[in-house]
Order: C-alpha cells, then structure tokens, then sequence
C-alpha cells in the first residue's frame, strides 16, 4: 500500500489507498497517523506505522517503519527460510 502513495495527493485520495486513519486529531489536522499489526499463523505480532503529513490538504512526506510491498514481502521470505 505504502508505494502507492506520491507527493502531492490529496487528502481523499490518501484515504483511498490507507483508509481512514486510526488518530485523527482535530487539533493536528495536517498529520494522520495509521497503526496496523499481523500475527501470521500465531508467530510473531509484527507492528508497523506510518504518519503521514500534509500542508494545504496535499501530501508531503510520509515516516514509519512501514515497508513498500516489495520489501516486506522479502522480509517474510527471508523469516521463512
């Protein structure tokens, strides 16, 4: 999900590709932060964030240790030899 994010989207097309946020802070309206978690057959629970930052309802940059598909499908691969 996270490589289909791009500088420059808007606030509706980030909820499209993330859903809706898991805080939304009235106060912080320019950052919305997403917490997902995955326990695979009852290994190891795996939590991963992501904020993401706007300015005049545009995306501007995004942090978290959440990896682009690719990479994460790797690290599975890598767990699982």
């Amino acid at each position: 999900m996270i490589d289909r994010l791009k500088p420059g989207m808007s606030k509706s097309q980030v909820k499209f590709v993330l859903g809706n946020p898991l805080i939304s802070d009235p106060l912080e309206i320019e950052r919305w932060d997403y917490i997902y978690t995955i326990q695979i057959s009852g290994g190891e629970l795996n939590k991963q964030m992501l904020s993401v930052f706007f300015e005049e309802n545009r995306l501007t940059y995004f942090v978290g240790n959440y990896l682009p598909s690719e990479q994460a499908e790797g690290n599975e691969t890598e767990k699982n030899s």
